[in-house]
């Protein structure tokens, strides 16, 4: 991919649209033949979303053990949870790098690192020492000022309405 220097995105806040604007740029990106891996944290794999990504070519990761959410999470699924999506990061690090990705997302990553539940000394000296070949987005909530600080972008997305909050669940193809 040619460009003068790869950038990290980070697409955060507590309204709708971070994963949704992920994946609109790895379709953006796979429609430019650009290799593209599609990594998911705290999600299981089975958001419409993977498919569709996968159909196109992108290549898709995700733990294949899901613990729910963090405040659910007993002691010993923390640690095994941290165990799991610290090894699910670095993983897809790892491949991004030796295969020459043009693009890696890290879905829902901001809920895994502020939670502990990916090393974040390691993803860190990653993000710091990304290789040049490599674009980067994260999504999540609040992310920390270390993120903030390695960031090219950064897009908020802010709630003004939801209808989850009328007791509203999460519809197929349109939150999950």
């Amino acid at each position: 991919m040619d460009r003068v220097k790869r950038c990290m995105h980070i697409y955060c806040g507590d309204g709708k649209g971070k994963t949704t604007a992920a994946v609109g740029l790895a379709v953006r990106a796979a429609g430019y033949n650009m290799k593209v891996m599609f990594c998911q944290c705290m999600k299981d794999g089975r958001s419409s979303e993977v498919h569709m990504l996968q159909s196109i070519g992108v290549i898709c990761c995700f733990c294949p053990e899901h613990f729910g959410f963090f405040w659910n999470m007993t002691e010993e699924q923390k640690e095994q949870a941290k165990a799991a999506y610290t090894k699910l990061f670095l993983d897809a690090a790892a491949r991004a790098t030796k295969e020459k990705y043009d693009l890696l997302i890290v879905d829902e990553f901001m809920s895994a690192y502020n939670h502990g539940l990916i090393d974040q000394k390691k993803a860190l000296d990653f993000l710091i020492h990304r290789p040049e070949h490599l674009e980067i987005v994260l999504t999540g909530r609040d992310p920390g000022e270390e993120l903030l600080e390695l960031a090219d972008y950064v897009t908020e997305m802010k709630k003004i309405k939801h209808p989850f909050d009328q007791g509203m669940p999460a519809r197929k193809g349109i939150e999950m």
